[in-house]
């Protein structure tokens, strides 16, 4: 027996004692992962080093190191979402829905666990605890398979809360931790027809993809995030640079940071100048259409590959376009349906943007970095859907549950 099939047994043998647990046994287990977190971050930062040292042997780039790194912080960070996670509300149970029919039978539609979840992420080992405690949260049995890069860490992690929830109700084979590196082992979790009850993808666009296409378990797709911002004609140049610069360079290797920005053509000739050198100050490089560049000589031209690229460094594209209209048309072409924010003081171009755009989360003078779970009050998040089926947008608890009708009789029999 492989590992994926034999660690996704072991997690699909406890889905009926998780069924079972109460919000308080649930939440127990929470701070105790939490407080192992902490008192062994020295051996999980040991762990992430080895990580990124083979990192930097292979090249990778520092904005992607970076969300690799782990430190004394950042492992405090990730256990303080643990304990937000437990002080939630608990969606398992909630009476979504009562029925009373003609007959006297009583039906209740209520939330209950999705049963075994399979993420398959890539280089955030943040993702190996996020992910375990909301699916634990929602009594879900969790496997997981990191990508490579994080396997030191991941491991470490996974070691450690085991040995947490084997001093609590929740059983610690509920939580999997899939090793194999190599490719196959993704492959074979997107067959466990029967053993896993959904798969869902983190990371970039080939990974998606290859899940989204060539998986026969049902999927919730998460999307590669080529965010816009688009700088109206009326948009107020102080707000439109904070939004801008906040937007691409707060934090460039996450999915909701801009990639593109589109500039009404009046709103350019104006300001676009000034707006670069912010750019230029906080270390973006520009690429950029023919009237960008010149109006920005150093910026770089674009190609259209540029403008269907999820860079997650620091890299901006920027498009002048004469009409909203054209706006719309490039996100429609380009955008993959995350995050994108129009600034402006038009009332009218604000209610069309936010009406016509498709995209999970759109922003009117806000930036794109607020689509996250904690920035929407939902704690840590799942991931952030691109889809429009099951869930869309950050995904919290409630993402994470299914329905059943439960039906209460009295001997009643169908004639």
């Amino acid at each position: 027996m492989s590992e994926v099939v034999n660690k996704t047994t072991l997690a699909k043998a406890t889905t009926g004692v998780l069924a079972s647990l109460t919000t308080a046994q649930k939440n127990e287990a929470l701070l105790v992962m939490a407080a192992a977190l902490r008192a062994e971050a020295d051996y999980i930062i040991a762990a992430n080093a080895e990580d990124l040292e083979r990192g930097r042997l292979n090249g990778t780039p520092e904005s992607m190191l970076d969300r690799l790194a782990l430190d004394a912080g950042r492992i405090d960070s990730i256990a303080e979402g643990l304990q937000q996670i437990a002080v939630l509300p608990d969606p398992v149970g909630d009476n979504l829905e009562t029925i009373e029919r003609p007959n006297g039978l009583h039906i209740e539609k209520v939330r209950v666990p999705l049963g075994v979840i399979g993420i398959i992420y890539e280089a955030r080992p943040n993702v190996t605890v996020d992910a375990a405690g909301l699916c634990l949260k929602t009594g879900n049995a969790v496997v997981l398979r990191g990508g490579s890069s994080a396997l030191s860490s991941n491991r470490a992690i996974a070691e450690v809360l085991h040995r947490a929830l084997a001093g609590t109700a929740l059983p610690p084979d509920a939580l999997q931790l899939i090793e194999d590196p190599n490719r196959s082992s993704v492959d074979e979790m997107l067959k466990l027809n029967g053993l896993l009850d959904v798969i869902i993808p983190r990371g970039g666009s080939s990974l998606i993809q290859n899940v989204v296409l060539n998986a026969t378990v049902p999927v919730i797709e998460t999307g590669a995030g080529i965010c816009h911002t688009y700088l109206d004609a009326s948009a107020n140049p102080e707000m439109a640079r904070r939004i801008s610069v906040n937007a691409k360079a707060q934090r460039p290797s996450v999915c909701n940071s801009m990639e593109t920005l589109l500039v009404h053509r009046a709103y350019a000739e104006e300001h676009l100048a000034a707006l670069a050198e912010a750019f230029r100050e906080a270390r973006v490089e520009l690429r950029g259409c023919q009237d960008t560049v010149a109006l920005i000589p150093w910026a770089v031209p674009a190609t259209p590959e540029d403008f269907a690229t999820e860079y997650n460094d620091y890299i901006l594209n920027i498009r002048i376009v004469d009409t909203l209209e054209e706006a719309l048309g490039h996100i429609a072409e380009f955008g993959t349906k995350h995050s994108e924010c129009i600034v402006t003081e038009d009332a009218a171009n604000a209610a069309r943007f936010l009406q016509e755009i498709d995209a999970a989360a759109v922003y009117h003078n806000a930036s794109t970095r607020f689509t996250d779970g904690f920035e929407f009050g939902f704690g840590a998040e799942i991931g952030i859907s691109t889809q429009k089926l099951h869930a869309r947008g950050p995904m919290g608890l409630p993402a994470l549950t299914s329905s059943k009708y439960m039906i209460h009789g009295s001997g009643q029999i169908r004639g």
